[in-house]
């Protein structure tokens, strides 16, 4: 087999839902197998796999073991020569995958491959490609200066050589993945992309970033963002750099001090919307059911260019591709709102920012 997706999922069910489907239709024509994880979600996610989604291999676990380990379990039955963590708030293009594992086949002492990122409203993921975070460059960026943070030597659409990718999309072979001991579980939520990213590096292969295709993220539907959030992800950055690097009990305060900083000074940059004038249904189809709730008006996917500013834009994936979802919100400069209709599903969902729960709407 060519390609395991592993998606761990946690209370995300409508999320999931929309992944599952946009992978399906990215796996059609390679010899793939999706795999989900679930960590002991309350919600109706692991009766909705196995109602919607028959061939999809269901791990149930019995608790929320976390991020780590609960990928590394889902690696463990996985069968492809290569495998893809997949978080289950995302939605990929039909030629994702195809263009992925083209590229990582044309390179020698692979690690692992990530892509361009973008959240629900069309904005560039910076985190999808990233420098080391040593201390020097991590307290740069917690006064404020990103530019070592990321890795800018690359344009958001350029490929090439980056040493950090995001955990929310990496693809590496299970053989490499397996080398390295695969998501160091003393990581809980958090800094395990970097951990893996960096052990991936000093194992003598390349990371690298395709910026070629586009994957939407929404971000943080399984976590909101208040302080257990802020616990778990500086309490992440502590444990790399005790694991890496440590060096005595000055630089070990500084740290510290460091990390408790950037969460009292962390920026929150949010896209800010203007009052939504009008929703737009873009379908070649009226549906009964969404007017019930919105007052929609339908536009037929070629008359994408004449969507008025401020609107709330909402795509009927059984009539366009997600390829064609995902160009669109990549492309337009207008001030929209976003939300996808799933192809064979009875919600909308979208999400406007990453700092915030996304929206779903019940038809």
């Amino acid at each position: 087999m060519k390609l395991s997706i592993v998606i761990l999922n946690y209370n995300v069910r409508y999320f999931l839902e929309l992944a599952l489907k946009s992978v399906e239709a990215a796996i059609s024509g390679i010899d793939a197998e999706i795999i989900v994880v679930d960590n002991d979600s309350s919600d109706t996610s692991c009766q909705m796999v196995k109602t919607i989604f028959p061939k999809v291999k269901l791990v149930e676990n019995k608790e929320n073991f976390g991020f780590s380990k609960g990928n590394n379990i889902g690696v463990a039955t996985a069968k492809g020569e290569y495998i893809c963590i997949l978080n289950p708030d995302t939605v990929v293009a039909e030629d994702t995958f195809v263009k992925l594992l083209k590229f990582a086949e044309a390179k020698s002492k692979l690690g692992i491959v990530g892509c361009r990122l973008m959240n629900g409203s069309g904005t560039f993921l910076p985190e999808s490609k990233r420098n080391i975070p040593t201390v020097k460059v991590s307290l740069k960026k917690i006064l404020g200066n990103s530019q070592d943070y990321y890795a800018n030597h690359l344009s958001q659409e350029d490929q090439g050589e980056v040493n950090i990718l995001v955990g929310a999309f990496m693809l590496i072979k299970k053989s490499v993945y397996k080398a390295v001991g695969g998501f160091d579980e003393d990581y809980f939520m958090y800094g395990e992309d970097i951990d893996l990213s960096y052990k991936v590096l000093t194992a003598g292969y390349k990371n690298y970033y395709y910026g070629e295709t586009t994957v939407i993220h929404f971000k943080g539907e399984s976590t909101l963002k208040d302080r257990n959030y802020a616990r778990r992800f500086f309490g992440a950055m502590q444990i790399f750099y005790e694991k890496h690097f440590k060096q005595n009990l000055v630089f070990d305060m500084v740290v510290w001090v460091g990390i408790k900083l950037a969460f009292i000074f962390r920026k929150r940059n949010r896209k800010t919307y203007k009052a939504i004038t009008g929703y737009v249904f873009v379908s070649n189809t009226v549906n009964k059911a969404l007017e019930a709730k919105l007052p929609v008006k339908l536009s037929s996917p070629n008359q994408l260019s004449s969507i008025e500013h401020n609107a709330e834009v909402i795509f009927d994936a059984n009539t366009m591709a997600y390829k064609d979802i995902i160009k669109f919100i990549k492309t337009s400069d207008k001030e929209l709102t976003y939300k996808i209709l799933p192809n064979q599903s009875n919600f909308i969902l979208g999400s406007n920012d990453g700092f915030s729960q996304g929206e779903v709407i019940i038809l």
